[in-house]
């Protein structure tokens, strides 16, 4: 009788080097693994032989940069979503596409099950596992920090030396990190205690502000229905906007959010996210919507952004209601079209002008100075009866006064 496959979502990372062996010793497997690089930039290649050694059967390495940035950062980015007036979501969107893939590769390789390293304290568990869910409900799902002895990173290093595997924790950084071409977090060491200032030595993308240059540099986005094409007049692939727009945007400090964050499983967590880029495309997004939308548009897409903000944080991307409110979103972005021109400085960003074609704003009644469009009369007979209601309660309310 063949063995059963499990499919492994691999990192090369502690979990994940110790998984193998571990799924081999306690079900009667062949360990697919399977690396995803989603804009990272780490290399990879070494995955392969570290992958093979640790014992698994075979690995795929599956370059999804490309996509991620198309299918999942943008159409959040149309939606202006983002969780608690912070979190750009980095990590959130990351792990559907990640999931997806496993999904696909699983069933090419006739794989019985899909496991995930994810401890049973993060968010991250929920979001690979509603995908599996949503695209292959008869899956099996093994989730080893659930169900095995291990307890601490220290009894995975003593696990891994006694199997004779390389330990992977040889970094510098003492914070748990997860990093992709849209951002890079920083959760645990001394952000635990929420009193810490972040040091500054930590960020690793972006400069801290005693860094920063002291001339402010601008920076303009040319949008087509609301997906970045050009910047500084330069027409670039999705990947080489976020790129430039990183590098432009760490410079100036530009993107650092300190935040504690309510977490899905119920548990308050504090993180420190890079995402200069991302702080960049927003703002020019959300600008250049200030101009070509209609005013219930826009308030109404401001409760909608809440909401797909929170579906992609509780790792609902695979459900009817975000493809709804997804479509929704694309169906407002016919007239985003236009460029948008900012200034960077000392870690923030400020608007210096806007176009476009579908403006919305009109400068002859907008205009403090004399104009023939505009009767200010008019006003008066809106006021009276945008007003009206109150005046009857007040009324109402005199009269109780009264005793009437």
């Amino acid at each position: 009788m063949s063995k059963m496959k499990i499919l492994l979502a691999y990192s090369g990372g502690l979990d994940t080097t110790i998984i193998i062996p571990w799924l081999k010793e306690n079900y009667d497997c062949e360990v697919i693994a399977v690396a995803a690089d989603v804009g990272q930039g780490e290399e990879l290649a070494p995955l392969n032989e570290k992958a093979i050694k640790s014992g698994a059967s075979k690995i795929f390495i599956e370059d999804l940069t490309d996509e991620f940035v198309t299918d999942y950062i943008f159409p959040t980015l149309k939606a202006d979503a983002v969780y608690e007036g912070k979190y750009l979501l980095g990590t959130s969107f990351a792990r559907p596409i990640i999931a997806k893939r496993l999904v696909e590769i699983a069933r090419r390789e006739g794989a019985e099950a899909i496991c995930h390293g994810c401890t049973g304290k993060g968010n991250d568990q929920v979001r690979f596992e509603l995908t599996i869910k949503a695209l292959a409900p008869d899956m099996k799902i093994i989730a080893p920090w659930r169900i095995w002895d291990i307890k601490s990173r220290e009894e995975e290093i003593e696990y891994a030396k006694a199997r004779g595997l390389d330990v992977p924790v040889t970094k510098k950084h003492p914070y748990s990190m997860d990093r992709n071409i849209w951002h890079l977090s920083h959760e645990g060491s001394d952000l635990e205690d929420p009193w810490n200032e972040p040091k500054d030595e930590m960020l690793m993308i972006c400069n801290p502000i005693s860094k920063t240059p002291d001339k402010p540099e601008y920076v303009e986005i040319e949008f087509e229905k609301g997906i970045p094409t050009t910047v500084n007049g330069k027409k670039k692939s999705p990947v080489e906007i976020l790129t430039v727009l990183n590098e432009i945007g760490a410079k100036h400090g530009v993107g650092v959010a300190d935040m504690v964050e309510n977490r899905l499983v119920g548990m308050k967590s504090r993180g420190v996210y890079e995402n200069p880029a991302g702080e960049i495309l927003y703002y020019a997004h959300r600008n250049l919507e200030e101009i070509t939308l209609d005013r219930q548009t826009y308030h109404y897409k401001e409760l909608v952004a809440v909401k797909f903000a929170e579906l992609v944080y509780d790792g609902n991307w695979f459900t009817p209601l975000r493809e709804a409110l997804s479509a929704f979103v694309d169906s407002t972005q016919e007239t985003v079209t236009g460029t948008v021109r900012l200034k960077l400085f000392k870690g923030r960003i400020s608007g210096a002008g806007v176009k476009s074609p579908y403006s919305l704003y009109d400068m002859e009644i907008a205009t403090f100075g004399e104009d023939d469009v505009y009767d200010q009369k008019d006003s008066e007979g809106f006021i009276n009866l945008f007003g009206l209601p109150l005046k009857v309660r007040a009324k109402m309310l005199q009269r109780h006064k009264e005793g009437k």
